[in-house]
């Protein structure tokens, strides 16, 4: 054997150990918090309304038993709508991913300038407000949630082809939210990500995608733990009525990746990836995401309610199945009560009359009953009246539901138990609500500022040519501008505290603008442009019939105004010179005159308005 050859042997053992050792550090971790994974499970069968499971000594999830053949087994959730009102709550209350400046400077205006546009671009591509929604779907089930935000090479405009023929992109940010299951920790008693030295996201994939990603070819397996399972594969896991609450997929393999903090070893950090204890890749951390310029994880914790010492949240569902189980146990007992008033519970001497007939068919209206001669008559047994103890405990558990869960009847099913009538009151009330929702509210506003930081970050480390992004602007128009790198300062940028406001709220702030006459000039009368964007506003924008042709310029304008940044445009001889010279001088004035080049372009382009227009 060559020295070569051991070399290339050497090498290949040292994969083959580090890939084992990957693998052995994830079983560790798994088999650390597996009691946590049966908790979320135990969590998403009570939304689910399968509510008669429990946790066994042995740690797995079972179907409980009942004690009796007869005993009533229904689930009165009460859990799932307090779910769905606490999405709807925080969805309303979703930070926007505006960029304030830094100081009064130009450059600091210019830069939050563009990092808005950035960020409002990406948000519309990736649908960022269906992610947040899903990983908020996570957190208020299990507790916690993840974001996940990475740069997609295959996404983006196509700059070209390879040798191979292979095509080229640009490359884009891409965001995706990760369920608790998927995200191992080094430490569960880490209270945030900063404080983990390592990180696991593992999931089982097919071996048709490992191959493309990797080049690596695997045999698969068959992978039947819940929680390595893609959505698409865990949305479809059996019941505990089918005795079986493991999902399985085959043709797949549990895809490793560990995600190591720099440290004096590695200064950089390390991103090892494994499969089947095969290493499929290993090097530095890929993303600059971190203040100035550091490399952490590219992850983002999402959390319901914090809980001390502990790296994962608790979600609202714990605190509310006993609450359930005692309000199935009353109910359903209430129920058998009832039957057993309805029903009667029948006695008769032995032998006096066909018992087995009997208990098949009832008594059913026009029945006769045959006794034997000299034996007692059958007769009903008096089972007394409903105890008035059943609705108290009912009511008692229902009051209770609202103090665990935070959310009263008015906003659960929009009863007013207080009879409160005026709008103030009941907007506190509201309020109140919202309050005791504020830990859960702060974790979405946390995570979504963070999201927006590291998607600039990546965006200044990757767009080193200067690109150029479309985005849709008010009435449906089509904006375009360019960037690159030096352009964004991801490390400078403060986000504003506002929040998405409803069309509902746009328009009657507008209305209370136009009342107040703050909308109108110094005369007392409305431009053409405030008169257009005003209508745009309240959704008449797309009516021919309600636009003025003011508005038709200064859009061709605009579209000048990137075009500029670019090359030399002719002005037109149907132009409204005035609106254009107000447009092309807004432009100048937002950073055109840093830029030598475009300056110079934009004062030609202004001055042949000046020559035509007169």
């Amino acid at each position: 054997m060559t020295e070569h050859e051991k070399e290339r042997a050497r090498e290949e053992a040292r994969k083959h150990a580090l890939a084992r050792e990957i693998t052995e550090d994830f079983l560790e971790r798994q088999r650390q918090r597996r009691q946590l994974e049966r908790g979320w499970q135990l969590d998403m069968n009570f939304v689910a309304g399968n509510q008669f499971c429990d946790i066994s000594p042995a740690g797995e999830l079972e179907e409980e038993d009942p004690s009796f053949y007869w005993q009533s087994r229904r689930s009165f959730n009460h859990i799932a709508p307090t779910i769905d009102t606490r999405l709807a709550r925080l969805a309303k209350v979703r930070p926007s991913l505006n960029v304030r400046a830094f100081s009064d400077s130009e450059e600091d205006i210019k830069t939050a300038r563009i990092c808005s546009n950035i960020l409002k671009s990406a948000k519309n591509r990736i649908d960022l407000d269906r992610v947040i929604a899903r990983a908020t779907l996570w957190s208020e089930t299990c507790g916690t949630a993840f974001y996940k935000i990475v740069w997609n090479y295959e996404e983006g405009n196509v700059l070209g082809t390879d040798d191979t023929g292979r095509k080229i992109y640009e490359g884009d940010v891409n965001v995706v939210a990760l369920s608790p299951f998927e995200v191992y920790p080094d430490s569960l008693t880490a209270e945030s990500l900063d404080e983990v030295d390592s990180l696991i996201h593992a999931k089982a994939v097919s071996v048709a995608e490992i191959k493309e990603r990797f080049g690596v070819e695997l045999a698969g397996r068959r992978i039947e733990e819940f929680s390595l399972l893609p959505y698409s594969s865990a949305s479809g896991w059996k019941r505990p009525a089918d005795g079986d609450f493991r999902p399985a997929a085959d043709g797949r393999e549990i895809l490793i990746e560990r995600y190591t903090r720099p440290s004096g070893e590695y200064p950089d950090g390390r991103l090892e990836i494994a499969a089947g204890e095969v290493l499929l890749y290993e090097g530095s951390l890929p993303y600059r995401n971190g203040e100035k310029g550091e490399r952490v994880f590219p992850f983002v914790r999402q959390t319901s309610t914090e809980l001390p010492g502990a790296f994962f949240g608790a979600s609202v569902v714990d605190r509310m199945i006993p609450l359930q189980r005692a309000y199935n146990a009353v109910r359903n007992r209430k129920h058998e009560f009832l039957n057993r008033l309805s029903m009667g519970v029948l006695a008769v001497e032995d032998g006096s009359v066909d018992a087995e007939e009997l208990a098949e068919e009832g008594m059913y209206p026009g029945k006769v009953l045959v006794y034997r001669q000299g034996a007692a008559e059958p007769h009903f047994l008096d089972c007394g009246s409903l105890p008035s103890e059943f609705a108290q405990e009912e009511e008692r558990i229902s009051a209770e539901f609202i103090l665990v869960s935070g959310m009263s009847e008015i906003s659960r099913n929009s009863a007013n138990p207080t009879h409160v009538t005026s709008a103030t009151g009941l907007q506190l009330l509201i309020d109140q609500d919202t309050n005791r929702m504020q830990m859960s509210v702060e974790s979405v506003e946390r995570a979504v500022k963070e999201v927006g930081r590291q998607i600039l970050h990546l965006y200044k480390q990757f767009a080193s040519a200067r690109r150029l992004l479309r985005m849709t602007g008010t009435g449906g128009h089509t904006e375009l501008f360019y960037f690159d790198a030096s352009d964004i300062s991801a490390d400078d940028v403060q986000f504003d505290t506002e929040y998405d406001r409803s069309p509902e709220q746009i328009r009657e702030d507008i209305l209370s603008l136009y009342s107040m006459g703050l909308l109108r000039d110094e005369r007392g009368n409305l431009s053409d442009d405030t008169r257009n964007k005003l209508l745009e506003a309240l959704g008449y924008g797309s009516f021919d019939n309600a636009r003025d042709i003011s508005a038709l310029h200064i859009r061709k304008a605009e579209r000048e105004n990137v075009e500029l940044a670019q090359r030399d445009v002719e002005a037109d001889e149907y132009d409204d010179h005035a609106l254009h010279l107000l447009e092309h001088t807004r432009a100048l004035l937002s950073g055109g005159e840093e830029d030598e080049a475009i300056k110079g372009r934009i004062l030609r382009h202004i001055q042949a308005h000046r020559r035509k227009g007169g």
